[in-house]
């Protein structure tokens, strides 16, 4: 049996030329792809196998030169050049609408010597558009064999697996470019001096700074009268114009345009969505349309999972032993995690409308139209990524702000980024507004929709304020300016989408899921048991919930929560949540269940029967309003923070952040119920 080969190749390309989905076309993975730069931030690898050879890919963040500018272009820079010996190749992604653009990159690397595979991509962008590229002559320009793919189609695949495997990876004999006549000495010199294997990397090295505090000496020697003249900056622009100058002559060869080509849905599109007034009053309607498909698309199959854990309750209740056994998964368990998967429905709509809008091309134009609303608050356009990405989820949100080059910004960002409304607060938004908000409409568009884009705009406008004040005690280190290419509109892959939200959905019911588990457990343990009123007796069983350890614990905790409105079970919600926000709901299900023998009512009608002692509901309009605005500004994801920490390796300002969010949000709640109870 012939034995399995193993080979590493590196994904490498500009942000946003399809490398992504080249990658997963690749290895059959669901890695998310996005239609705008900064969605692949770290470093992703993933297998497949061809002809008996096993191949890891590893996927890099996009960049547009070797010279980092922000932190997921220095991890792209330092993986391709400290690892040369390690991988076989670099598989390099041309869009076919942006050639210029990432013959830049392509010819630092050609002149690092670094074996490639080229790729031109989206090639019927470009005949849709009317532009023609001589495939032949462009690769004798180049010197290298040029594969053509369309990888949402799934076209050109396999021809890039075959070259992987027939190893036709091309190593440019010759240097690309030939370094200023001013410098030419020096350079050659500091090759000799630090035995470089090229010309080029010691020209790297001189412009990307690494190297000249450790050849004064050389400087010395040469006498050189113009220091600036070895400016690091200075020369990584030199290079740049002097490569671009040659990337004009090639593609003058290359490229031709078919004449009168008429303006393209792009254009006539882009005239609306990036106007400075109607772009913003088109993206707040396409936010209501979401938000009204949460509700108005997510109601039956929320009533179908609703009516299928209240069975599985009153089955378990029927069939079981009675005993604690019975008591633990028919009022426990299934209550608990029925709590949480209910809102799966919600959850998958929202991320797949996010999805959809990323694919098409739309979320460049928001992050350009956006710079504009971000820069008071001392933010750019790019921080309206992770901002964006904060409403599926703060962790890859706060990870995505490498993207961003200035660190003040990128600071501010993260710090800010958890007020967006994640999935894990629409649980909780939702059953609060169920409880508290009509079902009425305006206009046909729900009230709750409504509220629901209330809330995630109220989010949006705290953290820029947040940022805004922040913005005047950080300190900042230059000016940042967003340059970027909108991407032509594109045909979203629904049936992938569709296929990446089922994926995230489980991964959130799988995740929270097991919390709620653990947490049900504890919940049951706490409220089955009691202290016993007899002396020199310790513990009872089966007690009344107000009776149990759990009773008592939330009690001892009510005087702090009681001027927000809450009793001690929402008290018990608040503090389990701290784990994961969505653990609140799953929590208030196996505690009303465990309160009411009636497993066949929704858990919902059962919050909103429930009274306080003095014979006032507990779920006010009052109270609810007060727990939307506590959720909408507190910490509460120990996921999150860890993230926070990871990415800022700051104590100090983690602390910072979770001080502030949870005070704001203590503050807002209190105030809130206290005038309007």
């Amino acid at each position: 049996m012939q034995e399995t080969q193993k080979k590493q190749v590196l994904l490498v390309g500009n942000p946003n030329v399809g490398k992504s989905t080249v990658f997963n076309a690749l290895c059959n993975k669901k890695q998310k792809t996005g239609n705008y730069a900064g969605v692949t931030v770290a470093s992703h690898s993933g297998f497949y196998n061809y002809e008996n050879e096993e191949v890891e890919v590893v996927d890099l963040p996009g960049s547009y030169s070797l010279y980092p500018s922000s932190e997921d272009e220095a991890i792209f820079s330092k993986f391709l050049i400290d690892n040369q010996k390690d991988y076989a190749g670099v598989v390099y992604i041309l869009e076919a609408l942006s050639l210029k653009r990432g013959l830049l990159l392509f010819q630092q690397i050609q002149d690092l010597k670094v074996p490639m595979i080229l790729v031109v991509n989206q090639i019927d962008q470009a005949e849709r558009r009317g532009i023609a590229i001589d495939i032949q002559k462009f690769s004798e320009a180049l010197g290298i064999t040029i594969i053509q793919t369309n990888a949402k189609e799934q076209i050109g695949i396999n021809e890039i697996k075959e070259a992987i495997l027939n190893n036709n990876f091309v190593t440019s004999e010759k240097q690309s470019f030939e370094t200023p006549s001013e410098h030419k000495d020096f350079i050659q010199k500091l090759k000799s001096h630090k035995e470089f294997e090229t010309e080029y990397k010691a020209w790297l090295s001189l412009s990307l700074g690494t190297d000249l505090s450790k050849i004064d000496s050389i400087i010395e020697q040469m006498n050189e009268p113009d220091s600036k003249s070895l400016v690091p900056k200075r020369l990584q622009v030199q290079e740049t114009v002097r490569r671009y100058q040659k990337a004009d002559k090639i593609l003058a060869n290359v490229i031709t345009k078919k004449p009168q080509f008429k303006e393209l849905l792009t254009e006539k599109l882009d005239k609306i969505l990036v106007h400075k007034f109607w772009g913003y009053v088109v993206f707040l309607a396409i936010l209501l349309i979401i938000f009204q498909s949460v509700f108005f698309l997510a109601e039956y199959p929320m009533n179908w999972i609703d009516d299928l854990f209240a069975w599985l309750g009153a089955f378990s209740s029927e069939h079981l032993p009675e005993g604690p056994l019975n008591s633990l998964v028919s009022n426990g368990i299934i209550p608990g995690i029925g709590g949480i998967v209910i809102f799966a429905p919600q959850i998958g709509i929202l991320l797949y409308f996010l999805y959809l809008l990323e694919d098409s091309g739309y979320m460049a134009r928001v992050v350009f139209l956006m710079d504009r609303l971000l820069r008071p608050f001392g933010l750019n356009g790019k921080s309206i990524v992770p901002l964006v990405s904060g409403t599926a989820c703060a962790i890859p949100a706060v990870i995505s702000t490498r993207n961003i080059e200035n660190l003040k910004e990128r600071l501010l960002t993260i710090l800010v980024t958890p007020f967006m409304t994640c999935s894990a607060r629409l649980p909780v938004y939702s059953i609060i507004i169920g409880l508290i908000i009509s079902d009425k409409t305006i206009l046909g568009i729900k009230y709750k929709a409504l509220v629901l884009m209330g809330m995630y705009l109220l989010g949006f406008f705290v953290a820029l304020f947040s940022a805004a004040v922040l913005n005047k005690f950080i300190k900042n280190k230059g000016k940042t300016y967003l340059v970027m290419d909108l991407p032509t509109y594109k045909k979203p892959l629904f049936a992938y989408d569709f296929k990446m939200v089922l994926g995230k959905v489980w991964d959130f019911i799988s995740g929270a899921g097991k919390i709620i588990f653990i947490v049900s457990i504890i919940i049951w343990v706490l409220s089955y048991f009691g202290p016993k009123q007899q002396p020199n007796e310790f513990v009872a069983t089966d007690v009344h919930l107000d009776h149990s350890y759990l009773a008592k614990m939330g009690k001892g905790i009510e005087p702090v929560i009681a001027p927000l409105g809450y009793d001690w079970k929402m008290g018990v919600g608040i503090l389990t949540s701290f784990v994961a926000r969505e653990v609140f709901v799953g929590t208030m299900s196996t505690l009303y269940s465990l309160e009411d023998d009636a497993p066949e009512v929704k858990v919902i009608d059962k919050m909103r029967r429930d009274v306080k002692p003095n014979g006032e509901k507990v779920f006010s309009f009052a109270t609810g309003v007060s727990v939307l605005l506590f959720y909408a500004f507190a910490m509460q994801c120990i996921s999150t923070l860890a993230v926070v920490y990871r990415e800022t390796k700051s104590w100090k300002w983690t602390g910072f952040q979770v001080a502030m969010m949870t005070g704001l949000a203590y503050f807002v709640s209190m105030i809130a119920y206290q005038i309007l109870k």
